[in-house]
């Protein structure tokens, strides 16, 4: 599999019956008096595991979950994630209360062709995040072949993750594979012309993916609380509204290398305003230059959504990463929503591919209703941004390196 010159294996190069498969996922799912709130991750990496299953693989999972600083945390125990695991592929899971030495080793050696075991939180032990090679052999001592179906933990470099690979034959897991190549085609070899919207609060946070991206894409649609730094670096007077300031200058150096590489940024032309993001009852929607002393821009208005359109639909591919407004707030989640939800009808009718990712992006596009519209919606926060940023991911490398 080629990944803009990065060549990994997948699934498709390896034969895994009767073999003992050691797969790497991230089952870092929100919970919540020990019960599941939300499924989406299982969800996500349920087909890797049941394809492995099916072809009579012996399956042993690996996951981290929260920060238990290399102890042992009982709420942070991946067991309460084995009913759900098992429930959304249909087979029964295992459960090892710990994830090497004897514990581990009794489970996976009671594994049947098809079965599945879950071991305990990796992150329990201090080798994890360390990249120890000494752990990641004790981990590759319970298998035979290795499977990273972990993009969203992609961009560190732990043992589970990385050392792991200089141990066993290392394979893309249909997850990782998935993320690969919609990012591939999103920013690699993309059909263009490409446009990029970026939104959230701070430039400062951005800076990275903002001069990355705009050596990449032909138009970036900039949102959201960044914008207000924007237009205020632009002499455009922000009112009282959310303002990096002192980023004014970093603002126009982007702005001018954007101008350099041919790239077309777009800011807003109008705004809907009100004192507060909880004062919905006094939003009203002024023009870019008449936002008032006293009022906040918490949102684009519909000008700045008919302009916006009007550039997205000269594009073939968009990227997106940031609501436009304070989305959490309603009525200011409309040109979010309505951005959104074109997107969502022009990717329907084959006209756009569209990629997001980022907790607030998937969040407002849920709640637009259109996340299932999208070509691809990256579950992967921080390795879906360090990726956009240009940033090589540790995960990633070693598939490669162990694909050479």
């Amino acid at each position: 599999m080629d990944h803009g010159g990065t060549i990994f294996k997948t699934l498709d190069d390896t034969n895994v019956a009767g073999k003992l498969v050691l797969i790497r996922v991230d089952l870092n799912v929100p919970v919540k008096d020990g019960r599941v709130t939300d499924m989406t991750r299982i969800e996500r990496v349920a087909p890797t595991i049941a394809e492995l299953a099916g072809k009579g693989a012996r399956v042993v999972v690996l996951s981290h979950f929260g920060r238990p600083q290399g102890k042992r945390v009982a709420e942070m125990s991946l067991a309460p994630l084995a009913a759900p695991l098992a429930e959304v592929l249909g087979r029964p899971v295992a459960f090892a209360a710990d994830c090497i030495g004897a514990p581990a080793a009794a489970v996976v050696g009671g594994l049947e062709p098809g079965g599945i075991a879950l071991l305990e939180n990796l992150r329990f032990h201090p080798g994890e995040e360390a990249n120890d090679p000494r752990f990641a052999a004790a981990l590759a001592e319970l298998g035979e072949i290795y499977v990273d179906d972990a993009f969203s933990a992609a961009h560190r470099a732990h043992a589970s993750l990385e050392a792991i690979t200089h141990c066993l034959p290392a394979y893309a897991g249909r997850l990782m594979q998935a993320e690969l190549e919609a990012l591939r085609g999103a920013l690699e070899v993309p059909k263009r012309p490409v446009a990029a919207i970026v939104g959230g609060a701070k430039v400062s946070t951005k800076l990275e993916l903002l001069g990355n991206l705009s050596g990449r894409v032909d138009r970036l649609v900039i949102g959201g609380g960044m914008a207000n730094t924007f237009l205020h670096a632009k002499g455009v007077d922000v009112g009282r509204s959310l303002c990096e300031r002192e980023m004014a200058g970093t603002a126009r150096e982007i702005m001018a290398g954007a101008e350099a590489k041919g790239c077309e940024i777009m800011l807003p032309v109008d705004a809907v305003v009100a004192p507060a993001p909880d004062a919905g009852r006094e939003a009203r929607t002024v023009a870019i230059g008449a936002v008032p002393a006293d009022a906040m821009i918490l949102d684009i208005g519909a000008a700045s959504v008919a302009m916006l359109i009007e550039g997205l639909s000269r594009c073939r591919t968009v990227v997106w990463n940031g609501p436009v407004g304070a989305f959490e707030f309603p009525p200011f989640d409309a040109g979010t929503r309505a951005l959104a939800q074109w997107v969502g009808r022009a990717t329907r009718e084959s006209r756009l591919i569209s990629v997001a990712g980022g907790g607030d992006t998937v969040a407002a596009l849920g709640a637009a209703g259109v996340a299932e519209d999208f070509s691809y919606v990256s579950t992967a926060g921080g390795a879906f941004l360090e990726w956009l940023e240009g940033k090589v991911l540790p995960g990633v490398r070693a598939l490669a390196e162990a694909a050479a």
